[in-house]
C-alpha cells in the first residue's frame, strides 16, 4: 500500500463504512494502523521527528470528518491546540485536502461562539507570514460538507494547502512533494514563532 492507496481507501470506503460499528471494522484499522504507517514512510526522508496519528472517530461512533495528522512534539501532540499538518476528508466529495491548521478544540474552548471568526482572522494573519508558500499550497478555503462545531472548526482552522480529488491521488510523487512543501511550511511557521505573532502593519 502507497499513500496515495492509503488515501483513496478512506476517501472511497469512509460513507459505507460509516453504516456499520466502527469496532474491529478494517476501514478503521487502515485509519488508525495503515495509512500512519504509510504516511512515517513518506516522512522518513524528511527528517523528523513526527508523530503521525489517524482518526476514525472515537468509541462507537464515526467521526464526521475523519483525519491522518502529523505533529511536531515540539509544538503539539494533539489536533486539539496549536498547529499541525493534516489531511481532511470531505463528506461531501470525493476528497482530500492537505491543510496546514490551527487546533480547534482550545480555540472553541477559550472563544465560544466566536472560535471560528477568530480562528479565520488568525489564518489569514499567519498566511501573510508565509505567503512564499502561497504557489504551492494555493488553497486558502476549504469545506468538508458537513455541519457541527468540530469539522465547521476544522474548516476555519485551515491556514492554507492543497485540495486533491481521486485521480491526483494516483500521483505518488506529487504526495511526496506537497508533503514535503507543507512540512516545510510548518516548520516556517513555528521558526516565525508558531501563531503568537504580531500583526503586520
Amino acid at each position: 500500500m502507497s499513500l496515495g492507496h492509503a488515501l483513496r481507501r478512506i476517501v472511497e470506503e469512509y460513507p459505507l463504512a460509516r453504516t456499520d460499528p466502527p469496532a474491529g471494522h478494517p476501514l478503521a484499522h487502515v485509519i488508525r494502523k495503515g495509512a500512519p504507517d504509510e504516511l512515517r514512510r513518506a516522512l522518513a526522508p524528511l527528517d523528523g521527528p513526527f508523530l503521525v496519528k489517524g482518526s476514525p472517530g472515537r468509541g462507537s461512533h464515526w467521526a464526521a470528518v475523519p483525519w491522518l495528522a502529523m505533529f511536531d512534539p515540539a509544538v503539539t501532540t494533539s489536533a486539539t491546540r496549536g498547529y499541525y499538518l493534516v489531511y481532511l476528508f470531505p463528506a461531501h466529495r470525493e476528497a482530500v485536502h492537505l491543510s496546514l491548521a490551527q487546533g480547534t478544540v482550545a480555540a472553541i474552548r477559550e472563544h465560544g461562539a466566536r472560535a471560528g471568526e477568530h480562528l479565520r482572522a488568525s489564518g489569514v494573519r499567519l498566511r501573510q507570514r508565509l505567503s512564499d508558500f502561497s504557489d504551492a499550497l494555493p488553497v486558502t478555503a476549504i469545506t468538508l460538507g458537513t455541519s457541527g462545531e468540530l469539522p465547521e472548526g476544522y474548516e476555519a482552522a485551515h491556514i492554507l494547502g492543497v485540495t486533491y480529488d481521486l485521480d491526483a491521488l494516483a500521483d505518488e510523487r506529487r504526495l511526496h512533494a506537497d508533503l514535503a512543501t507543507g512540512i516545510a511550511a510548518y516548520r516556517a511557521l513555528k521558526a516565525w514563532g508558531g501563531l503568537d505573532l504580531p500583526v503586520l502593519r
